[in-house]
């Protein structure tokens, strides 16, 4: 396949006219038998060190939004479960309390009854929906412990599959997501049980 036809097979015919395209094999740097996939957008979020203001606090904030524009999947008395921004797996999901308190010991009773149920809730919906093998569920209490929101209790469920692990994670700190946010709010919610 010449240089030309590869960038109309992806990019439309006119995009590259009159750019030389060279293949990715002659570039400087060792071959090496790995595809490489380039997730620039992910570089705020890396190399943003910064934690969020109160009044800026995205867990507060998304309450006040549709649920589509805050990925939000249910909404309950306490506490609520939206897909994170940031994922490490498609289906990744937080439960938070709407409440703007820190740590685990902060929450009141009601509100730790309502994150485990919720959490019990998004497990069995994102099994019906990911037909994943398994699940990491935790906390990171505290940016030391590595709270990307460290003011803001939120509890990770992160979907697991037995074919998900590759090197991206360990060697990039890249994940490759199959699915849009879009698409992974849409499912879930459609799949989660209504009270009744």
């Amino acid at each position: 396949m010449t240089p030309t036809d590869a960038s109309d097979r992806f990019t439309g015919d006119d995009e590259f006219a009159g750019v030389e395209i060279t293949a990715s094999g002659h570039l400087a740097g060792v071959p090496d038998e790995f595809q490489r996939l380039w997730t620039p957008h992910r570089m705020v979020y890396i190399t943003n060190g910064t934690q969020p203001e109160k009044h800026e606090c995205p867990f507060c904030i998304a309450p006040t939004l549709s649920d589509e524009e805050a990925l939000i999947v249910a909404r309950g008395e306490h506490a609520y479960v939206l897909l994170n921004l940031f994922p490490y797996n498609s289906g990744h999901l937080l439960v938070c309390p709407y409440r703007h308190v820190a740590m685990y010991d902060q929450a009141s009773d009601a509100e730790v009854a309502e994150i485990a149920s919720l959490t019990q809730t998004s497990m069995r919906v994102l099994s019906e929906v990911s037909r994943n093998d398994g699940y990491n569920i935790g906390m990171n209490q505290g940016r030391v412990a590595g709270a990307g929101i460290a003011d803001h209790l939120h509890q990770h469920i992160v979907p697991r599959w037995a074919n998900d692990a590759n090197f991206f994670p360990i060697i990039a700190k890249t994940k490759a997501l199959p699915q849009l946010l879009g698409e992974v709010r849409a499912s879930i919610a459609a799949a989660w049980p209504t009270a009744g």
